[in-house]
């Protein structure tokens, strides 16, 4: 297996739009899957032999340690397919047999990938960031809400300065100011969220919402006049406003600063794979909450 074959399986998977390229481990070496848009699609299976020179021609390209196949590794390397500039994050984990997996994420350009199945959501949404507040992202994994935040502040970026905070980064915008989580350095969300706030950012872009901590600079942030864009784990819009209550946010201080929630998810419309949005916005939430806490207590 040679590193042509290996580029050339990645340029098809670029040019199918795959979202993930898994390499899981069999008894007789390994399988290789593609996550497109709607489905898992198997593309083949290697030899054990083939399957190690493959994995640590991606390791050595993604910068990481080849000689470690148990300990879970992350590492970045680009692919140039017709004339762009693909990002590929990489990560690695062994299993109990200590045989290595590895699954490649392709990050495309906002340009190429970002489609909304609603123009009118669309629409809403670039007014609600046209104001200082909270605007919240949850969804499935792999849904595409890193690239609606980077889509979004991109509206708002001309004249502006925008920091976003990451775990790790994925898209690269040289017109951010990009930092990356380290917790072995010391640098949490929390602290990055400390040090961000004295660089006077105008969009604050937080990766995802995941402690009390990183819930509060993220409120603070917006209280003071920030657009702030993050993430947060919940199965619903309602269900994002219950994440942070249970999380020990205050619902006056949230509710004082949220502009909209919007969960996310991807369809097919057409020939593209476009983001659908179920968006509530705050005042709208908050009327849904302050019904339910009523009813709730008849």
């Amino acid at each position: 297996m040679t590193n042509e074959t290996l580029t050339v399986l990645l340029q098809k998977c670029v040019q199918e739009k795959a979202q993930d390229l898994y390499f899981r481990p069999i008894p007789t070496g390994w399988v290789v899957i593609a996550r497109l848009a709607t489905r898992l699609q198997t593309l083949q299976t290697v030899t054990e032999s083939e399957g190690h020179q493959w994995l640590n021609q991606l390791k050595y390209q993604a910068g990481m340690d080849i000689s470690e196949t148990r300990r879970p590794q992350t590492g970045r390397m680009s692919l140039t397919v017709e004339k762009a500039i693909i990002y590929l994050r990489l990560a690695t984990v062994g299993d109990f047999l200590n045989r290595e997996s590895l699954v490649v994420r392709f990050i495309y350009p906002i340009g190429t990938t970002y489609h909304c199945d609603d123009s009118q959501i669309l629409t809403h949404l670039n007014r609600l960031i046209q104001q200082p507040g909270l605007l919240l992202f949850a969804g499935p994994t792999g849904s595409g809400k890193t690239t609606s935040l980077y889509y979004l502040a991109e509206q708002v970026m001309a004249d502006k300065m925008v920091v976003a905070i990451e775990d790790p980064i994925e898209i690269q915008q040289p017109a951010f100011l990009q930092l990356q989580v380290n917790e072995a350095a010391g640098l949490s969300y929390a602290a990055l969220l400390k040090i961000s706030l004295r660089l006077r950012p105008d969009t604050l872009i937080i990766g995802e919402i995941r402690d009390l901590q990183t819930a509060q600079h993220a409120i603070s942030a917006a209280l003071s006049g920030h657009l702030v864009l993050s993430t947060i784990h919940a199965r619903s819009t309602i269900g994002v406003i219950d994440r942070l209550l249970d999380l020990g946010i205050s619902r006056a201080q949230l509710m004082a600063c949220l502009v909209g929630v919007a969960y996310q998810s991807l369809v097919v419309d057409g020939q593209k794979v476009a983001a659908h949005y179920e968006l509530a916005t705050g005042q709208q939430l908050e009327e849904e909450t302050c019904e339910t806490t009523v009813n709730g207590s008849i």
